[in-house]
């Protein structure tokens, strides 16, 4: 699998996921979260940062930026797959953009991050 492919799927496996989550959150009324055990019904550890600078985790802000952020991730990285010139510096901003969302957005925004730095060209 190419370099190409694989920034797209792993900006694909986030975008989706946080599409996903935040449409449930507006659907239902909250994200998903573990349902039994001593982290039930808490959000992860996103929600610690989130609210460090002033934004309710649960708030109808958060949950439509949830949505926005991933579908114009899940843009942006079309873009880039169709080499548009200036889609490969929207996607590396997107991801560092995506960097607040622990652990799972962190880890992945990482490594996006890493192979678009080291990719030639």
């Amino acid at each position: 699998m190419t370099r190409e492919r694989w920034i797209f799927l792993l900006v694909l496996i986030i975008a989706s996921y946080m599409i996903f989550d935040g449409s449930r959150a507006l659907i239902y009324g909250d994200y998903l979260t573990p349902s039994a055990g001593s982290y039930s019904g808490q959000l992860g550890s996103w929600a610690s940062i989130v609210s460090l600078v002033g934004i309710e985790p649960r708030s109808m802000f958060m949950k439509l930026a949830f949505v926005a952020y991933g579908f114009s991730m899940i843009c942006m990285g079309v873009f880039f797959v169709m080499k548009f010139r200036w889609a490969r510096l929207s996607l590396l901003t997107m991801a560092v953009l995506g960097l607040w969302y622990l652990p799972f957005g962190t880890i992945i925004n990482l490594i996006v991050i890493f192979l678009l730095a080291t990719k030639k060209g």
